[in-house]
C-alpha cells in the first residue's frame, strides 16, 4: 500500500486542491511567500494559508515588472498571478525578507488585482531586547489586517485553537524527520517532499489528521537492515523539485535532514498554548531557525547547520540554492568555512524552479557521493 499517494495527488495538483476546497466550504484562500507566514492567524479566521511556489509556467508577464535577475520564486509567482492561475486566491501576505519579495509587494498590489494584500514587517535583528515587543506589535497588526480584509473578528480562544491544530502539524512533521534520520529507507525524499508540498496547501485540520495517520502506519514500517549509502543533509532556501531528491538517492545518497524553508525551518519550533496568544506567536518567530533574511547571531545558521549534520550522523552537506538568491549566496562562504573547519565535505549547487541541468547536477553528485 502506497501511503504516500493521497499527499502525492495534492503535491501534483495544488491548485486543484485549494480550488475544490473554496468551492466546498465557501471560505477564503490566502497565498503568501514565506514561512515567516503566521499561518496560525490565517486559520484562525477561516482561511487556507496557500503557500506560493510557482507553476513553473513559462515568463511571459512577469518580465514586464521584474528584472531577469530576480529568482525564479519572484517572477514565478508574479507570471502566475498576472496570467490569472491565481484567481481563487483573496489576495496574498507578504512577510518582508529579501529585497525582491519587498519589490514584488508592491508591484502585486498595484497590478495583480486582489481584494486582500497585508505586509508584515518583521524585525531583522531577532536577538535585542526590543524584539520581541516589536514582533508581537506586528502580529496585531497582521491580525487586525486579517479581521478587516477578511471580514471576521478573531478571538483568543480561535487563536490558541489554530496554534493547536498548527502545532499538531508541525509535531508531525518533526516526527516524519525524526523517522527519516533513524531509517533513511524508510521514507524516500521525494515522497517526503511531496508531503510538505501538500501540507503547505492543505486545510490545516484535515492535514493534522493525516499526517498523524501517517506516522503512526509508518512507526511499524520494520527498519531496513540493508546498509545505508552517504548520509546527506541538504541546505538552502526553497526546493520545489522533487527530481532532485531523486537525483541525489539514484546517485547512493540518502537525505537525513534539510535546513530549508520548505522543510525543517517550516516546523521547527513549537507555539507555547499557555498565556497571551500572540506573544506566544511573537516568542516562536523569534526562537525558531533563522533564514539569511533574518539575524540572529554572527554565526547562528551556521551552526545550526553543523548541530543537525552532527546529529543526524551525515557525511556531508549539499547546498541548494535558487539562482539570483543573495541573502542565501551571502552566507553561503562562512557556513562553508565553518564547515570545512569540521572537515566536513560540501558541495554547491544553483538550481531554477524547473531543474534543467539535471544530467550536470546528476554528475557532480555522483562526483561528490564518490569522494565521500
Amino acid at each position: 500500500m502506497d501511503h504516500f499517494e493521497f499527499f502525492r495527488r495534492i503535491s501534483d495538483n495544488p491548485r486543484g486542491y485549494a480550488v475544490d476546497w473554496k468551492q466546498k466550504s465557501g471560505a477564503k484562500v490566502v497565498g503568501h511567500f514565506c514561512s515567516y507566514t503566521p499561518q496560525e492567524l490565517l486559520v484562525a479566521a477561516g482561511a487556507l494559508p496557500y503557500r506560493i511556489l510557482g507553476s513553473g509556467a513559462d515568463i511571459v508577464h512577469a518580465d514586464g515588472y521584474l528584472q531577469s535577475y530576480c529568482c525564479s520564486l519572484v517572477r514565478g509567482g508574479l507570471e502566475d498571478a498576472l496570467a490569472g492561475r491565481l484567481a481563487f486566491l483573496e489576495g496574498a501576505v507578504f512577510p518582508h525578507t529579501c529585497d525582491s519579495i519587498q519589490r514584488l509587494s508592491d508591484i502585486w498590489r498595484m497590478n495583480a488585482g486582489f481584494d486582500f494584500h497585508a505586509d508584515i514587517i518583521m524585525p531583522v535583528k531577532l536577538d535585542t531586547a526590543s524584539a520581541a515587543e516589536y514582533m508581537t506589535a506586528v502580529l496585531a497588526r497582521f491580525k487586525a489586517d486579517v479581521e478587516k480584509g477578511l471580514g471576521v473578528t478573531i478571538s483568543d480562544t480561535m487563536l490558541h485553537e489554530a496554534i493547536h491544530i498548527c502545532n499538531r502539524v508541525r509535531h508531525s512533521l518533526e516526527q516524519l524527520y525524526a523517522l527519516r534520520r533513524q531509517n533513511p529507507q524508510a521514507i524516500c525524499g521525494s515522497d517526503l517532499h511531496a508531503v510538505f508540498k501538500a501540507a503547505l496547501v492543505m486545510d490545516r485540520r484535515e492535514l493534522a489528521d493525516a499526517l498523524e495517520a501517517l506516522v503512526t502506519v509508518l512507526k511499524t514500517v520494520p527498519a531496513n537492515e540493508k546498509p545505508v549509502g552517504k548520509r546527506l543533509v541538504l541546505s538552502g532556501g526553497l526546493c520545489s523539485m522533487p527530481d532532485i531528491y531523486q537525483v541525489v538517492e539514484a546517485s547512493g545518497g540518502h537525505v537525513v535532514w534539510d535546513d530549508f524553508c520548505t522543510g525543517a525551518r517550516y516546523f521547527e519550533g513549537m507555539v507555547d498554548t499557555s498565556g497571551d496568544p500572540l506573544q506566544a506567536l511573537a516568542q516562536r518567530y523569534l526562537q525558531r531557525v533563522v533564514c539569511p533574511a533574518k539575524h540572529a547571531g554572527i554565526y547562528a545558521r551556521g551552526q545550526y547547520l553543523l548541530d543537525k549534520v552532527k546529529e543526524s550522523h551525515a557525511d556531508g552537506v549539499i547546498f541548494l540554492y535558487l539562482k539570483f538568491c543573495d541573502p542565501h549566496g551571502f552566507d553561503y562562504p562562512y557556513m562553508k568555512a565553518m564547515l570545512d573547519d569540521c572537515a566536513i565535505p560540501s558541495l554547491m549547487f544553483e538550481v531554477e524552479d524547473q531543474l534543467s541541468a539535471e544530467g550536470q547536477l546528476r554528475t557532480r553528485c555522483e562526483a561528490f557521493l564518490e569522494m565521500l
